[in-house]
């Protein structure tokens, strides 16, 4: 046998995966399957856990306890409170839009996200929810959670 013949990378004998390697590699810059790779990027870009929680603190203050959240760049309607029992939830809702469109007003790309997050912060004794106050100014949600105080028992001999 001649050495032509046994030589990978002579013109009789193409790598056989060459031309598969191109034709796969134009088809992954093709615009509609391009956008569709972007949009997976933007997704594994972002950080899955590193915004799913806000920093909370909880302070008392003689018969009151104070629960502060920081929550930059969340406007008032997207935050909910709830108390059930010794239990007290701070909600966020975040939507966010993106549109973009051409010089003919034509959508050629639409984003949307959704966020939830929650957190709970348990109370030893059950919280009177009628007296609890909550003020949000600057990004730092106060909710001010007064103490209910127990009976006291007295022990006899």
């Amino acid at each position: 046998m001649s050495e032509k013949s046994n030589n990978k990378n002579s013109p009789m004998n193409p790598e056989p995966f060459g031309n598969w390697f191109k034709s796969f590699q134009q088809f992954m810059n093709d615009a509609p399957v391009k956008g569709f790779l972007d949009t997976i990027d933007d997704f594994f870009r972002q950080p899955m856990f590193a915004q799913a929680t806000f920093p909370v603190s909880v302070r008392e203050l003689g018969d009151q306890q104070i629960v502060t959240a920081e929550l930059p760049g969340i406007k008032k309607e997207q935050i909910g409170i709830d108390i059930l029992g010794n239990r007290l939830t701070i909600s966020i809702k975040q939507q966010d839009v993106y549109i973009h469109e051409d010089d003919k007003k034509k959508v050629y790309q639409h984003k949307e996200s959704f966020q939830q997050m929650n957190r709970t912060i348990t109370f030893p004794q059950p919280i009177d929810e009628k007296k609890v106050k909550a003020s949000y100014r600057d990004g730092l949600l106060e909710i001010t959670v007064p103490k209910i105080k127990g009976k006291s028992i007295d022990i006899i001999e």
